[in-house]
């Protein structure tokens, strides 16, 4: 089962300084206004203050991480003690990582999947056409039927025939691939809308688009991971030629 979202007020930090209690998405002591060291318990999303929701404004978000950037900033921590130096220090860092994640759907939805207990499947790394990929079932037809081509390709290539003749055949075979992984964007698009759409909706339900997220997700990456492969092969033949 996903884990249930943390009620961001519901876990307090401690500030080192006073020792009064603050809220996970406290930045400052609301007692003495000081850096607050980071907690363990939060996530990205409850860092810039807001919801785990998959549709980001990126001007919202830029503007909150240029915000946090400033107020964060170790130069303004220099003659602090070294409690509030260290807080700085890893809030600046934890705020860079989660700009790099928050601003990147498919990095957003990945680390979604983290957050709320869903394990993204494995596999999406190295050669997609490798022995040791583990290839998404809906991909098994076309992933077949290019790495026949790509055979015959090398075949041809290492057997010296017209580079710009097997290019030909190289740009043929990456159509229906490309059109896969626009099919991809689209559907991940709008399983993202339909998770931003169920907060508050039983558990169930959100379970059931998380673990649709998470197939897409790996069916998209393995489609890159073919066009990488074809543009490899594109660059041999470029050389051969």
């Amino acid at each position: 089962m996903a884990s249930e979202p943390i009620p961001v007020r519901s876990v307090s930090l401690e500030c080192r300084s006073c020792g009064a209690g603050a809220p996970l998405d406290e930045h400052f002591c609301p007692g003495c206004s000081r850096i607050l060291a980071l907690g363990r318990n939060g996530d990205y999303f409850t860092f810039f203050g807001l919801e785990r929701r998959l549709d980001l404004d990126p001007q919202d978000l830029e503007r909150r991480f240029r915000e946090l950037s400033r107020q964060f900033h170790p130069d303004f921590y220099y003659n602090a003690s070294p409690s509030e130096r260290l807080a700085s220090l890893e809030r600046s860092s934890y705020l860079n990582d989660a700009y790099r994640t928050l601003r990147s759907p498919a990095a957003r939805v990945e680390y979604l999947l983290v957050v709320e207990g869903v394990s993204p499947a494995g596999g999406a790394e190295g050669s997609a056409t490798g022995a040791n990929a583990k290839v998404p079932p809906a991909l098994l037809e076309d992933v077949f039927a290019l790495n026949e081509e790509l055979d015959e390709i090398r075949e041809q290539r290492e057997a010296g025939v017209d580079s710009a003749r097997l290019r030909a055949r190289l740009d043929t075979a990456r159509v229906p691939i490309d059109r896969k992984r626009t099919a991809h964007e689209r559907t991940l698009q709008e399983l993202s809308a339909q998770w931003d759409a169920q907060q508050g909706a039983p558990a169930a339900e959100r379970r059931a688009t998380l673990d649709a997220l998470r197939d897409r997700l790996l069916e998209r990456n393995y489609i890159n991971n073919l066009l990488t492969t074809i543009e490899r092969e594109a660059a041999l033949l470029e050389g051969a030629s």
